[in-house]
């Protein structure tokens, strides 16, 4: 069985330079200096992207996080208090456009703890992220997509497919779309091959790269803006840097006198809390900088009643405090503090450290959702569970690719675990994670894959009672389950889906669904992977569920169900100028506006980023 990582956010060091995937936010503390201003976006390579030298620098400076397959693996990713967008998912890799990543890494998401790639120049952004979005395809899929497209394609004209702008704008799931219905410009190959379109589009865009040279160009070693990491270390610029051995005492700005011999203070709460040892990390936040860079690593014992000290220490204002520490094989990270003006000591928050259990039984589930992505030959069933820690005890899950209390039908295939934007957050754990007791819910998504020839049974079990079950099958597919009664039908992202309800499964038992039937396409420019884009709205880019008798909602930041008002030009900053561009995308892949509706409008909306 073929597990894919379960990512296990920790908080090694608390501001690192890391991750695509979206989750819970961050607010900016009191005094926090904001960064410099991010570059300005280009909406297209000048050039065709170099994968070589994209290669060069995925190495550097993505895969210390991200793994060095996109798996989201990476040593420094697996510290981060969030999870790190595994790249080398399919559900992940084809539904994002190169225009998207080509945003996240020229302007950053500090509260995802990834600042902007300033050190990198415009064609270096787009080398890496054409890079980047080649770890989904394997070899095999590729020499398909090859043969497909010399047996169907080989008088398509390449210019069609070297157009830098049109192919930044789509992700491979839209670009699968448009060959197999065709565009303005392009003749519909639906009538030429009924299936195999996933594995043309990811051949047809290495048509849109650079020419493989005999001796790759490596990345330019600056020092500008290192690779995101999880512990970072202070560069000469003062952003994240890749060395894993912390630094010990490093200042970055110059204190003046009033603001030096300072302490912070701070207590660990719970049983056994004497003689831990804490570790503090101060940040900083240099003048040319774009994130905190660490300029501060000390470590102490505490007292018998848990307290500790950090004595001798710079206060410059706005400095962010931070501290670990280990209890029972489990790290805990606590809140920050930030230094206000003119003080002379920083009190951390209070960290509550917890006994360990590993009784699954006390961990109580919600309503469990379900939802089905399928293709001609295969179905992918994406499980959404909510669930609760009421105990005292923090529960001790030992293994990271494996989630006991959760289990997926004996020839499910490809299962894969991801946190939801909501969930409460998790502990690392030596081998493993740990869920800590409190009253906001977790929230994982397992997803897995399963043969499908227009019909197929789901026998899914329950290591957990769960109290209720809620399953969404998109339009055009039937659901039949003596469990199940039929509801109505929903619209997620433009597409309808039918809802199924039920009450509740106990532990060890099971839920039989039979799914039959085809989905059926909302419009001509309908994506045939809109339900992939459910499931990277649920487990890359996040999930908000609100359950009331038997709804759902999924937040989705493209998805709307009007055409844009052309006479609302309200915008205060070019990222909500390139929000609006992303929106009109979507309603145009969605069919929701004419062709030289969208045209004139985004012409319109780039030129407003020009000025």
């Amino acid at each position: 069985m073929k597990l894919r990582y379960l990512l296990i956010p920790t908080l090694a060091l608390f501001l690192a330079a890391c991750n695509l995937s979206l989750a819970a936010d961050v607010t900016p503390p009191p005094n926090y200096i904001p960064p410099t201003p991010a570059p300005t976006l280009s909406l297209a390579p000048s050039a065709a992207p170099n994968i070589e030298s994209g290669k060069a620098i995925y190495a550097e400076k993505c895969a210390p996080c991200h793994g060095d397959k996109g798996m989201g693996d990476g040593a420094q990713g697996k510290q981060l208090p969030l999870p790190v967008a595994a790249f080398a998912l399919p559900q992940v890799g084809q539904n994002a456009s190169p225009q998207d990543w080509y945003a996240t890494v020229t302007r950053g998401s500090i509260e995802r703890f990834m600042p902007p790639f300033a050190s990198l120049t415009e064609q270096q952004r787009w080398d890496v992220v054409a890079y980047a979005l080649t770890l989904h395809v394997s070899e095999a899929d590729l020499q398909k997509g090859r043969e497909l497209f010399d047996a169907v394609c080989a008088d398509c004209p390449a210019s069609l497919f070297q157009n830098q702008e049109a192919m930044a704008s789509l992700s491979d799931a839209a670009l699968a779309q448009a060959l197999k219905d065709g565009t303005s410009g392009f003749p519909a190959l639906g009538g030429k091959m009924t299936d195999g379109f996933d594995q043309l589009a990811a051949y047809v865009r290495t048509l849109s790269f650079a020419a493989p040279s005999p001796t790759p160009e490596p990345a330019a070693p600056t020092a500008t803006l290192a690779a995101p990491e999880a512990t970072p270390a202070a560069t000469e610029s003062g952003t994240p840097g890749v060395e894993t051995t912390p630094l010990a005492t490093e200042t970055g700005p110059t204190s003046t006198p009033e603001a030096s011999a300072g302490k912070v203070t701070g207590s660990i709460t719970g049983a056994n809390v004497g003689g831990l040892e804490v570790t503090l990390h101060g940040y900083d936040h240099a003048a040319a900088s774009s994130a905190p860079t660490e300029t501060v690593t000390l470590t102490a014992v505490t007292d018998a009643q848990g307290n500790y000290v950090f004595e001798g220490l710079d206060m410059p204002e706005g400095r962010i405090y931070v501290t670990d520490v280990k209890h029972a094989g489990i790290t805990y990270n606590s809140e920050m503090a930030v230094v206000p003006a003119a003080a002379s000591e920083a009190v951390i928050p209070a960290l509550r450290v917890y006994d360990v259990a590993s009784d699954y039984s006390t961990l109580t589930f919600d309503q469990t959702h379900f939802f089905f992505n399928i293709s001609d030959v295969s179905m992918q069933v994406i499980g959404v569970y909510t669930f609760t820690n009421k105990s005292d005890k923090a529960i001790l899950v030992p293994s990271t690719t494996d989630v006991p209390f959760l289990k997926a039908p004996a020839n499910a295939q490809d299962i894969g675990y991801e946190l939801t934007q909501e969930s409460a957050p998790i502990l690392a754990a030596e081998g493993g994670f740990a869920l800590p007791p409190g009253d906001k819910p977790f929230g994982i998504v397992m997803y897995y894959t399963l043969p499908y020839a227009k019909k197929a049974t789901v026998v899914q079990p329950f290591a957990q009672e769960a109290a209720s079950v809620l399953a969404l099958v998109p339009e055009g597919v039937k659901l039949t389950s003596d469990q199940l009664t039929e509801g109505p039908q929903q619209n997620f992202q433009g597409e309808n889906y039918r809802q199924y309800s039920g009450g509740g499964v106990k532990a060890g038992g099971s839920l039989t669904m039979t799914i039959s039937g085809t989905p059926k396409k909302s419009g001509s420019a309908a994506a045939p992977n809109s339900s992939q884009n459910l499931l990277v709205g649920l487990g890359g880019l996040g999930l908000a569920l609100i359950v009331g008798g038997a709804w759902m909602y999924l937040r989705n930041r493209g998805a709307v169900d009007e055409e844009p008002d052309e006479d609302d030009n309200g915008f205060e900053n070019e990222e909500e100028i390139l929000d609006a561009i992303i929106a009109l995308d979507d309603l145009r892949r969605a069919g929701k506006i004419k062709e030289d509706a969208y045209r004139e409008r985004r012409d319109e909306l780039k030129e407003r980023l020009k000025h």
